[in-house]
């Protein structure tokens, strides 16, 4: 099975969203000298949440699980990804394709570019974050479930989750 059916297999079917984050993965593997991500020696923070990440995990191993891959959302189809072993990064933007195409054109259009003519290759601007890290885990006082302990919140003297503390907002009230 080659990248591109793999790809398609775990994402359920081809498109030109699948191929953006197939190109911007081939792309970065070349730039950053980086193989597939075991644990977090290769980090991605994406700008979107679409069809390209699924591509982004199969062939780079970056999953929100093992904290490796992240979301800065701003609605644009850019990457950085950073190497952790060789201190490289790069943030790769989409170039804008011709307007008007299909669906289909658009997938046509993305298979047929080099991802070097895909994509503006830029200094990854948001800084490397830290490693993932384990939280102690606490049960909520009020609905029982456990939650980890950077979203406890302490109110009235108990241990409360995020869903169950009275919000305060003196601006929203």
């Amino acid at each position: 099975m080659t990248d591109w059916e793999r790809c398609k297999a775990f994402h359920g079917h081809e498109c030109g969203g699948l191929t953006i984050g197939y190109k911007a993965a081939l792309y970065a593997k070349d730039l950053l000298d980086i193989k597939f991500s075991e644990d977090e020696q290769l980090v991605c923070i994406a700008e979107n949440d679409a069809c390209g990440l699924d591509a982004i995990q199969v062939l780079l191993g970056c999953t929100v699980g093992k904290g490796n891959l992240l979301f800065h959302i701003t609605g644009k189809q850019a990457f950085s990804f950073y190497n952790r072993l060789n201190g490289k990064s790069v943030r790769l933007v989409l170039r804008p394709k011709p307007e008007g195409m299909t669906k289909q054109q658009s997938f046509e259009y993305f298979q047929s570019l080099e991802p070097s003519k895909m994509f503006d290759v830029k200094q990854a601007t948001i800084p490397l974050p830290e490693r993932a890290q384990l939280f102690d885990s606490y049960a909520c006082e009020c609905c029982g479930e456990t939650v980890g302990a950077n979203w406890i919140r302490i109110q009235g003297g108990k241990k409360l989750c995020l869903d169950c503390i009275n919000k305060y907002d003196r601006f929203n009230v």
